[in-house]
């Protein structure tokens, strides 16, 4: 094997008296550099992209968020609040009342999903997605709309002289003898307008408790779900088992990407599409190492002969080629992955690729994004060497 591995080691770095076959190993050198480059810069870009697209919902999102299993609500006793209050990692929780409802704003009309919190909502939420005006108070019928409710409905800011009407369709069976016995109803006023990303903004619209719960006729104890924030977002798999052998199975619990899974989805989705199509083009320039591979075996005919005669078996000869292409494709792999790296660093000071003129694109640096690419074109360079190195047979080496 060291025998095998010393004279790869020469192949490689030495140059050929033929001209043709250095140019085709440089080609070949230079495909697998770029290429491993090219996928982890492009790896690089939809990591950042990803952490940027979840930034925004972080926002809003709550750690673990727990929900009733059945039904659209549930009572908790106040029992099992104080020990949800009383755990080890629970920063603060807040009890919240969601529902579909339908606006309605001079003649305009748009369904919504009204968010009910309570005072124990996190102020730093609250200062993260705020624009415009306040935030509304825990009495009264005040709402905070997303930035695309309010454009499409034509509603301001504070406006006491037009309010907006709230509908929700009321429990219940039998025959509706009038809209008045279909839905309850509030006039509420908007104090705020909040922004986080184009979903959400034309999506939700938040209250406070008490005007959620009086809309939907809930009792002192109903809710809809309870969301809470940790100290340690590390322990998130401690807290949710703690919790559900305090709940039982009457709650489901999500914890902040199972509350973002068809994001999370679509963004993976991407992210294995991109990799696989540059997979594709690695492979393609992985054919120029076989080629370079076969050539080589070619001009070094004459030596292989030398070598076979004087004893050398044909499993040693051909694991002098495998060896040759494993190292061409590792240390091209180390360099184009090193070249990316620096391209992903430059990026992501300097900003030289912009999606705006004052939004550079977004990039992340993560060690299996590295492994990946290395892993990638170490697998598909080994192979492509162990299909170069097979051309070798007793038949060549007998030959001059």
């Amino acid at each position: 094997m060291n025998f095998s591995f010393y004279i790869a080691k020469r192949y490689l770095l030495s140059k050929s008296a033929n001209n043709a076959i250095n140019f085709i190993t440089a080609i070949a050198a230079f495909g697998v550099i770029i290429g491993s480059a090219a996928l982890f810069v492009v790896l690089s870009g939809f990591a950042g992209l990803k952490d940027f697209t979840l930034e925004f919902s972080s926002f809003v999102d709550p750690n673990l968020k727990i929900s009733p299993a059945q039904g659209k609500s549930i009572i908790f006793s106040n029992d099992e609040l104080e020990k949800i209050s009383n755990m080890e990692g629970v920063a603060s929780f807040s009890k919240i009342i969601e529902e579909r409802v339908l606006l309605n704003f001079d003649d305009k009309n748009q369904a919504v999903v009204l968010k009910g919190v309570d005072q124990n909502f996190p102020q730093k939420t609250i200062d993260s997605i705020l624009s415009h005006g306040n935030w509304f108070d825990n009495e009264g019928n005040q709402i905070v709309a997303g930035w695309g409710i309010t454009n499409s409905l034509s509603f301001g800011v504070l406006d006491y002289a037009k309010t907006i009407k709230i509908y929700v369709p009321k429990p219940g069976q039998g025959q509706l003898t009038s809209v008045k016995s279909a839905f309850n109803s509030i006039n509420a006023v908007n104090v705020g307008v909040f922004q986080v990303n184009e979903d959400l903004d034309n999506s939700i619209v938040y209250t406070n408790f008490n005007t959620a719960r009086q809309l939907l006729n809930y009792s002192e104890d109903q809710i809809s779900a309870i969301e809470l924030i940790l100290n340690d977002e590390t322990q998130t798999e401690n807290v949710k088992n703690e919790l559900l052998t305090i709940l039982g199975d009457k709650v489901i619990i999500k914890n902040r990407a199972q509350l973002n899974d068809a994001l999370y989805k679509m963004l993976n989705t991407e992210n294995l599409a991109v990799y696989l199509i540059f997979t594709l083009i690695l492979i393609i320039a992985l054919f120029n190492v076989i080629g370079s591979i076969v050539m080589m075996i070619l001009d070094k005919k004459k030596n292989l002969v030398t070598l076979f005669n004087l004893g050398v078996t044909i499993k040693n000869i051909r694991r002098i080629f495998f060896l040759q292409g494993s190292l061409m494709t590792v240390f091209g792999g180390m360099i184009g992955v090193t070249l990316g790296l620096i391209l992903v660093v430059l990026q992501k000071v300097f900003g030289f690729v912009l999606i705006t003129p004052s939004l550079p694109y977004p990039v992340s640096v993560k060690f299996m994004n590295v492994l990946i690419v290395f892993l990638t074109i170490s697998v598909l360079g080994i192979l492509a060497s162990k299909i170069a190195s097979a051309r070798i047979s007793k038949e060549l080496v007998k030959t001059v």
